[in-house]
């Protein structure tokens, strides 16, 4: 072996990812109002770039029956479009891309907000169930701020503490409620409360007994069994019977209706009573006052039937119109710069050239895939969960010719409005499962509904095993294992046989 110094030549192929092209990858994976922050951030980064009022364009119209397969040439009413993510990748020349206008005249987009759709016929928008962006327009309702101006648990109770206690009472009182959880328990224990403060745990129990007179009725308690009995004792309702039912909620939930019956010393009817009457209470008090702002889901996507077609739209009203500023940089250029402040602008501008070449896209790489996915599952689009076909990443990414990762980061966290609702892009990928004649497979999703069906429709007299729902789903064409049926029995919140049997018969007793 020698150990003398020597040159070698190596020749190697990698792949080299610069910033532009990480970008526009990070860009596919986020949903309309991820990439709207994201814009406002370069906005505020980049002094080329400036957010301007959207232009209405005619909307693309895909047809069901001609969106171009992958070697095809496209129709001649759909404009050509530009290098997906996966050539850009491939290339990674970036200083080689023509920079874009600021002009979307090009797009393909027709409304600026789903509110512009409404009264015309075929429209997207708010006219489809599901959609919910862009609704209200400057006079309408701001419906998050209703929900934010709402009073919460915490405000409720800390009003009544006030006008109720004083000094140090009115301390512990504050401390406890803000231990409350949004359903009306107590989250804390009260020793801690007690050691924290410095006061006697006696004084705590104390004050802890009037917030229990608070309103709603429950509130406070520290578990199901003394949230009922609150609520039991406010409506006079907790005699001894009702008091031993109470200790022993466990043996309600297992529906042992005769050893609870030997338990409380109650008959039949009895015990029917007090189911009844446990029914009409509230397991989470505090719930009616609102919890978290839940946040509505925004439509990334409109689908619309068009002709003997389909109409696919990007939801434009979470998307700001981007524009480059370009009598800014000539004014800057023309101020005598020196070499490093020109290269700032350089770069400025190249990277809001690059930013609006993502965008641009990124909406056309959506439609893309979103059309492909139309297509495939055209049957669910117009007849219903029944007929979802079998779907999977690859086999969208080979009939449109991209790379199967690119389609994952282009259906997640994407949301589809159309008349059956709103569903997220990854809801038509499913596995298959074998039809029982030897036919087209079908999709889990298809079989999922069926057993749902099937369950709601059971006499309650005649519980459905999971040996009698596999027969039954087999004659339906599902060819389906026993095990398959309770996995997916399972992952609808579905109980088994006897516990569908025991909580049918616990609706009888307090029928």
């Amino acid at each position: 072996m020698g150990l003398s110094p020597r040159l070698d030549l190596r020749q190697s192929q990698s792949l080299v990812m610069t910033p532009q092209l990480q970008q526009a990858i990070k860009l596919l994976a986020l949903s309309n109002l991820e990439v709207e922050a994201f814009i406002a951030e370069e906005i505020e980064r980049n002094p080329l770039l400036e957010a301007g009022a959207p232009e209405p364009a005619e909307p693309r119209e895909w047809d069901a029956d001609s969106v171009p397969e992958p070697d095809g040439a496209p129709p001649s009413d759909v404009p050509p479009e530009p290098a997906t993510a996966d050539s850009l990748i491939l290339s990674g020349d970036a200083a080689a891309d023509a920079p874009l206008d600021a002009d979307y005249i090009g797009e393909t987009f027709h409304h600026d907000a789903a509110i512009d759709a409404v009264g015309l016929d075929g429209s997207l928008g708010l006219n489809g169930p599901g959609a919910s962006g862009g609704a209200g327009g400057e006079d309408g309702p701001d419906l998050g701020q209703i929900a934010a101006d709402a009073a919460s648990l915490h405000d409720h109770l800390l009003a009544q503490a006030g006008e109720t206690l004083s000094g140090r009472d009115l301390l512990v009182a504050t401390h406890l409620i803000d231990a409350v959880d949004d359903a009306g328990y107590l989250t804390a224990d009260l020793l801690d409360v007690a050691q924290r403060l410095g006061v006697p745990l006696a004084q705590v129990e104390a004050v802890l007994a009037v917030i229990h007179r608070f309103d709603p009725c429950g509130v406070g308690a520290r578990n199901l069994s003394e949230c009922l009995t609150l609520q039991a004792r406010e409506a006079d309702r907790c005699d001894p019977a009702m008091a031993r039912l109470l200790d022993n909620l466990e043996l309600l939930a297992a529906g042992k209706l005769q050893q609870l019956k030997r338990l409380c010393g109650v008959d039949d009817e009895d015990m029917a009573d007090m189911v009844r009457e446990l029914r009409g209470y509230d397991p989470k008090p505090g719930l009616r006052f609102g919890g978290s702002t839940v946040q509505a889901v925004t439509p990334d996507i409109f689908v619309a039937p068009r002709g003997r077609g389909w109409a696919i739209e990007i939801n434009a009203a979470t998307l700001p119109r981007l524009l480059v500023n370009r009598a800014y940089q000539a004014e800057l250029s023309a101020g005598g710069l020196d070499k490093s402040s020109r290269a700032w602008l350089n770069e400025c501008l190249q990277s809001a050239n690059w930013l609006m070449k993502a965008l641009d896209q990124r909406q056309r790489t959506i439609l893309k895939v979103t059309a492909e996915i139309v297509k495939q599952q055209d049957g669910f689009f117009r007849k219903g969960v029944a007929h979802l076909r079998p779907l999977t990443l690859k086999a969208v990414a080979d009939a449109i010719g991209m790379h199967e990762s690119t389609v994952s980061r282009v259906t997640s966290n994407k949301y589809l409005s159309s008349s059956r609702g709103l569903f997220e892009l990854k809801y038509f990928f499913t596995s298959a499962i074998q039809s029982a004649e030897g036919g087209e497979a079908v999709s889990a999703e298809a079989v999922k509904s069926a057993l749902r069906a099937l369950v709601a429709a059971e006499d309650p007299t005649a519980i459905l095993s999971d040996d009698t729902l596999v027969d039954l789903l087999r004659e339906r064409g599902f060819d389906i294992a026993r095990r398959t049926v309770a996995k997916y029995r399972e992952s609808l919140g579905i109980g088994s046989s006897v516990q569908r049997r025991r909580q049918k018969a616990m609706l009888g007793h307090a029928a």
